[in-house]
């Protein structure tokens, strides 16, 4: 009898040790990476993940939803502006990770509620063996775009129906200003072959070889990379714009050790090195981790900083701007 009581302590105790190791997660993280990427934290801490995808949007109203009740822990991923926004709706929580030192102002909230978890900077894809043939240099700058050389080489996404090219623009004004910035995108367009519908879509035709320089964030160039395409990948000399994913842990969560367990395994050096090490082609938001062989580290790319009230207050005008000015529709 004692034995069967002892071994059925034991159980509910284990079985409540279990319960206290499982961290419920809303991941605006595309699911596949988001799977390699918790699934690498679960093998680190021990600590289970059940986790739900939802994109931006019907995250944050979920989220807000269940504010009286929270359903889950920790909301993984989403630009980092929606943290902001949950922030000010009362619906995340403070908490400082340890590895916040390790991260730039622009990486983290300075009051803990939300911390980075990696970045995708705009990049140039090259196919180099293709300018090599047409005895061409590899673009090192926004300037070297312009060169009458590219003439229908470059591909990019439309602002029309791309956030990657509006990036573009924000980043373009805020290195140049206004006026200058579509004086260079006119010019730009000379050298254009086509402007995508998607923004990952360039990255695409440069694998195929039906162009030779894209223009997108950089994680489907990484990708080509990796899979030992003749491809380089190019920070512009005068600077990038750059989206940032974050986490934030939800006000009353549940389970709030192991939301902080995750917050401080993903912005340190070990979680930041699973981003290269499961293939997310994400880029570290810490300087002292490598993104892979080959790619700079994040403080060797310059990166540029855009009002993001500005961007959302002036997207459609900016957008028919370029319509008008650079397609001269």
């Amino acid at each position: 009898m004692f034995t069967r009581r002892l071994a059925a302590l034991v159980a509910a105790l284990l079985l409540s040790f279990a319960a206290a190791q499982t961290l419920v997660v809303y991941s605006s993280v595309d699911e596949e990476n988001a799977m390699r990427i918790l699934g690498a934290f679960t093998a680190d801490t021990g600590i289970q993940v059940q986790m739900t995808f939802l994109s931006s949007g019907p995250a944050l109203a979920r989220i807000e939803a269940e504010s009286a009740r929270p359903q889950a822990d920790v909301w993984f991923g989403a630009p980092s502006e929606n943290h902001i926004d949950a922030k000010s709706r009362g619906l995340t929580q403070a908490y400082v990770s340890p590895h916040a030192g390790n991260l730039i102002g622009e990486f983290k909230d300075a009051e803990g509620y939300w911390h980075a978890i990696y970045t995708n900077p705009l990049a140039l894809g090259v196919r180099t063996d293709v300018l090599t043939e047409r005895g061409l240099e590899v673009p090192r700058s926004w300037a070297d775009l312009t060169d009458p050389g590219y003439r229908g080489l470059i591909q990019m996404p439309s602002p029309q129906a791309s956030g990657t090219a509006r990036a573009v623009i924000f980043t373009l004004i805020e290195l140049f200003g206004e006026d200058a910035a579509y004086a260079y995108m006119a010019e730009l367009n000379d050298n254009v072959q086509t402007y995508t519908q998607s923004g990952t879509a360039p990255s695409g035709a440069l694998g195929l070889g039906e162009t030779v320089i894209a223009l997108q964030f950089s994680p489907g160039f990484l990708k080509l990379v990796d899979e030992g395409f003749p491809v380089e990948v190019v920070f512009p000399s005068e600077g990038v714009g750059y989206e940032v994913a974050a986490v934030s842990i939800l006000e009353d969560a549940n389970n709030l050790v192991e939301a902080q367990a995750l917050v401080d395994w993903i912005t340190s050096a070990r979680g930041q090195e699973q981003l290269s090490t499961v293939k997310t082609y994400f880029l570290p938001i810490r300087g002292d981790v490598s993104a892979g062989e080959g790619i700079p580290s994040l403080d060797e790319i310059k990166l540029v900083s855009y009002d993001a009230a500005f961007a959302a207050e002036n997207r459609e005008r900016l957008v028919d701007r370029w319509v008008e000015e650079v397609l001269g529709q």
